[in-house]
């Protein structure tokens, strides 16, 4: 067929149409020689000639070309308007622009973690689904991508952190009236259980403490002896305030801002903890409990000073978030119930809570076995 798609020299344009199939023609034009695009030629409602481009001729064949034309003034027949449904597709935006201009101005104030949203998006997302329209994404695509992510070298956590993301997009899409359904709800994570929690026994914690006691860094020192003290998160002792700071009652008042489950929570000063804020001599002087003397401002990060301390007390894998776990392994030890963990730790699910009951049956087996009359 490419061998008669030409126009005369003397003409830009020329169609060609079948005897038996009216309102369907080819349009050839001077500049594409040997190419075309089929076209079905309607008229609508209000009596007004359409066009309707069905395809070129380089993507689709004159026979399957015909099948749609057909299928089209069927539809047609029966009321539909072609050039009415493209123009509802187009209004439909790509999910890149649905991103960057509606979900990340709607997330920014309401999602502390908006900005690993906007990075998984940037890097990973929207080379692969960006240029589609909402109402084009389908569930066969997103699980490949899924599956893509992890012969990409990623994590089953983070690959499902991509979906989740995705599918929380969508969601909006659809609450706005962009999307009647959204395509992947309820598709199947990987739900990897990558939690790694290093619970220090004795001589490792001893090892800790003395490097944390003695080593020249001691603001450092300080902050990791307070982790490891009240069990709270690194960035709530970054951001703590000597304000919030109540002496007397011995309790830490932790902003809702601060906390991770935006909620105001009061954490109880133990002796340690206590002995660690004496130690400090920034209160006179600054708002922030935790200050940097070199540059005069709060810490942002400490993993670099960490690394080092870590490795120093033999500890080469022991992570930051490890302290945390660490006070309540202390506190389970001690046989401190879950409920009072889960109240001291801030955890607003019990659930997270549970990932430290075998340390309470552990505590519960030694109180039973002080009891053995036999051995």
């Amino acid at each position: 067929m490419a061998n008669s798609l030409h126009c005369p020299p003397d003409q830009p344009r020329i169609e060609f149409v079948p005897d038996d199939l009216p309102g369907m023609y080819i349009e050839v034009r001077a500049t594409s020689p040997g190419q075309g695009t089929f076209f079905l030629r309607y008229k609508d409602k209000t009596g007004k000639t359409c066009h309707q481009k069905i395809g070129k001729s380089t993507e689709i064949s004159l026979s399957d070309a015909r099948k749609e034309a057909k299928k089209l003034k069927a539809e047609i027949a029966l009321g539909a308007n072609p050039r009415a449904q493209a123009k509802v597709q187009k209004a439909v935006p790509t999910f890149a622009a649905f991103f960057t201009d509606t979900y990340l101005p709607y997330v920014t104030p309401r999602k502390r973690s908006w900005k690993r949203d906007e990075e998984l998006f940037r890097l990973r997302i929207k080379g692969v689904l960006g240029d589609y329209r909402l109402n084009q994404i389908t569930r066969q695509q997103v699980q490949l991508f899924h599956t893509s992510l992890l012969s990409g070298g990623l994590s089953p956590a983070s690959a499902d952190h991509h979906i989740k993301l995705i599918r929380s997009a969508l969601n909006l899409a659809v609450l706005w009236d962009l999307l009647e359904k959204n395509p992947i709800k309820g598709i199947k994570l990987f739900n990897v259980d990558n939690k790694v929690e290093h619970y220090l026994d004795g001589a490792e914690l001893d090892r800790l403490l003395t490097v944390l006691k003695t080593d020249e860094n001691r603001n450092v020192c300080h902050i990791a002896m307070f982790l490891l003290s009240t069990g709270c998160r690194l960035n709530e002792a970054l951001q703590a305030k000597w304000e919030q700071i109540d002496q007397a009652s011995n309790v830490w008042r932790i902003p809702a801002t601060n906390s991770k489950s935006k909620r105001m929570r009061s954490v109880p000063l133990n002796p340690s903890a206590l002995h660690v804020l004496a130690q400090l001599d920034t209160a006179s002087e600054f708002d922030h409990v935790f200050v940097n003397r070199q540059t005069r401002l709060p810490y942002t990060t400490i993993m670099k000073v960490w690394s080092r301390l870590r490795v120093k007390a033999q500890l080469p894998r022991l992570r930051i978030h490890d302290l945390r776990h660490g006070f309540a392994s202390l506190l389970v030890s001690a046989g401190r119930t879950l409920y009072e963990v889960q109240k001291i730790l801030g955890h607003s699910d019990p659930k997270v809570t549970m990932r430290y009951s075998h340390l309470s049956t552990s505590a519960l087996q030694q109180a039973a076995n002080s009891g053995s009359v036999i051995v």
